[in-house]
């Protein structure tokens, strides 16, 4: 059984983080993983749960200085300021940086007669670069600097979100030189297709950059489950971890269903296992039922828009002869009477739609995807998928 070096309540991988964090701090001459790391993983399995509570830890046990920034904590900010921002915050930690940092901006003299450097002089396009000052950084702790960001495609939604990632290679590039003590980049994201976007062609900063899917719990993880949970009985570990599999490994679904038992005091021991199963079976299907109400809340062009781009997926070319012919296919097929044609204004109308709904993702270069993976597994349960001819 794993280790738990924090709460009780959360489970901990120590030795994933462990393995995983020698393997960013020790970069083999021949190894791409100084060009940083991308790890993929469904949205909501216990990610970035691993990277604050295990994956942090080992890093800083193993001497580095970690930095974290979070892209989907405050939806509304642009993710290249979250970057920015979560640099700064560190920064601010030391003085003897800031004072470095002060004189690379010209300033001789720091809080003398009521002038003082800001760190808001730290950024893109700023007085003081990212990279000077991630430098900076470096040489004043004498550790390595892990820079762990979480959702990491949604950089590439914002022109400073890309800016961000190249000011980071360039901070890369010179930390990994022999001058400092280096810098790592591990980028994680819920959907491999859209990170890969980081580093699949020449002109993304992190071009090459190894891409991996992260491991989602497994049966450690179901057996501390059934030795945590607080029920009348004690779970089967192969039943639950059958449920597990059903709820795409989503640890959430098993803790809602416990927590819906929990407060059933009239509940006999014996029928703990039946009934959570159909706890489980009923936060699956209403998961499914609710995001099935959205789907069925969509215009009837919107909806076309969406189940084609769901078929065509990485290949998806929305404004292409071929793919708007196919709009409109799929809207003759589920609305004949629709008083609407599939031409190129109102597809992009109906895709600023789908993204405001949160079913579509836009990279800032105009490259379209599902916002979330699971919805296409979704749709062609429920056979919203059928109308899609095949491309010809």
């Amino acid at each position: 059984m794993p280790a738990t070096p924090g709460s009780s309540t959360v489970f901990h991988r120590p030795a994933l983080a462990a393995a995983m964090a020698k393997k960013i701090l020790s970069v083999a001459p021949t190894s791409a993983s100084g060009s940083g790391l991308f790890l993929a993983a469904p949205r909501r399995t216990g990610k970035s749960t691993f990277l604050r509570e295990d994956l942090r830890p080992a890093l800083e046990s193993a001497g580095a200085l970690v930095v974290y920034a979070d892209l989907w904590e405050d939806r509304k900010a642009d993710p290249g300021q979250v970057i920015v921002a979560a640099v700064r915050a560190e920064l601010a930690k030391h003085d003897g940086v800031v004072v470095k940092l002060a004189r690379a901006a010209g300033m001789d003299k720091v809080s003398v007669g009521g002038v003082s450097f800001s760190l808001d002089r730290v950024g893109l396009g700023a007085q003081v670069s990212i990279s000077t000052a991630l430098a900076a950084l470096s040489d004043d702790i004498g550790k390595t600097i892990v820079l762990i960001i979480d959702e990491a495609q949604q950089a590439i939604t914002s022109e400073s979100g890309n800016d961000a990632l190249f000011a980071l290679k360039a901070a890369r590039d010179e930390l990994n030189s022999s001058r400092h003590k280096g810098l790592r980049v591990v980028a994680t994201g819920s959907n491999q297709d859209k990170l890969a976007m980081l580093r699949n062609s020449k002109d993304q900063a992190f071009f090459g950059a190894p891409l991996v899917p992260f491991r989602p719990l497994d049966r450690d993880y179901i057996e501390w489950f059934c030795d945590h949970v607080d029920l009348p009985a004690k779970l089967d570990p192969e039943l639950v971890f059958e449920l597990f599999r059903r709820a795409a490994f989503r640890p959430e679904m098993l803790g809602a269903a416990a927590d819906a038992l929990s407060f059933d005091f009239a509940l006999p021991a014996t029928d703990v296992p039946s009934r959570f199963a159909q706890a489980v079976e009923s936060q699956i299907a209403a998961s499914t039922g609710e995001t099935l109400r959205v789907l069925h809340s969509l215009t009837p062009l919107q909806s076309a828009v969406l189940r084609v781009l769901t078929v065509a997926g990485a290949d998806y070319a929305p404004f292409e002869a071929e793919t708007v012919a196919r709009y409109q296919q799929v809207l003759d097929a589920i609305a004949p009477n629709a008083q609407m044609a599939a031409d190129v204004s109102n597809v992009q109308q109906a895709l600023s739609a789908l993204q405001e709904k949160s079913l579509v993702w836009r990279a800032a270069r105009g490259v379209y995807a599902l916002e979330d993976s699971s919805l296409a597994e979704i749709m062609a349960d429920s056979g919203l998928l059928d109308a899609v001819p095949t491309m010809g």
